[in-house]
């Protein structure tokens, strides 16, 4: 894997299937678990493993969404780094769920996610040029996008991550990375600093939605030991 977040994600999913755990209850007395996850709701050293590791998946997804639209809209030399580390990402949360879900339906994620961004890019490459017709069409592609990527992911999981519940939180993501960038276009740069706060904070309780949705679906290998 190119990331250590990666790694360390597969490394927890693959314990998870394979070996039981062997750190004990006393190891997370102290551990803090931050906003929509109590202490009292995470059972077991696993589940607080998995819900770390998640959430930092996603909080990759919208910080290198974030420095992309930034070196877009600015023109900046980091835009093909920014990119190639965006995407990377995208690989990166494809392959996390392969230890569970199975190889084909990590690459099918990772693929949607990959034209997540791409059609993102060319929403900032369209509302930058004020080319409405191109906005219009890359817009629409990008919300058909979502709700298959929602869609997929209820496919997966449909008892805990219902179709109407993904498509609604995927639809919230690109609600707010639009509001994101058109204020970065705008310069009104205290809109921008409002709405990636929203962003981070819807993408957080997406991020547990989908751990909650995975210690449900194998409680087995999320028994407190």
């Amino acid at each position: 894997m190119c990331s250590r977040i990666m790694s360390g994600l597969m490394i927890v999913l693959l314990a998870l299937v394979t070996v039981p755990s062997v750190v004990g209850k006393n190891s997370r007395k102290s551990r803090t678990i931050p906003a929509t996850i109590s202490v009292a709701m995470v059972s077991s050293t696993k589940e607080a493993a998995l819900h770390d590791a998640m959430r930092k998946l996603w909080e990759d997804h919208i910080t290198w969404t974030r420095v992309f639209i930034v070196s877009a809209v600015a023109d900046l030399p980091d835009k093909a780094a920014a990119t190639e580390r965006l995407l990377q990402n995208q690989v990166d949360i494809g392959n996390a769920i392969k230890p569970l879900y199975g190889e084909p339906a990590g690459n099918k994620l990772t693929a949607l996610l990959k034209e997540h961004i791409t059609t993102a890019a060319e929403v900032v490459a369209a509302a930058k040029a004020n080319d409405q017709a191109k906005l219009a069409d890359a817009n629409k592609r990008w919300f058909a996008n979502a709700d298959q990527i929602a869609d997929f992911l209820s496919g997966a999981n449909p008892k805990n991550w219902p179709q109407a519940d993904m498509r609604s939180m995927m639809k919230e993501h690109l609600d707010l990375t639009t509001q994101e960038a058109v204020a970065r276009l705008k310069r009104d740069w205290a809109a921008d600093v409002k709405a990636y706060d929203s962003i981070h904070e819807q993408i957080l309780k997406m991020a547990d939605h989908l751990t909650m949705g995975i210690v449900k679906q194998f409680p087995e290998k999320f028994k407190s030991e």
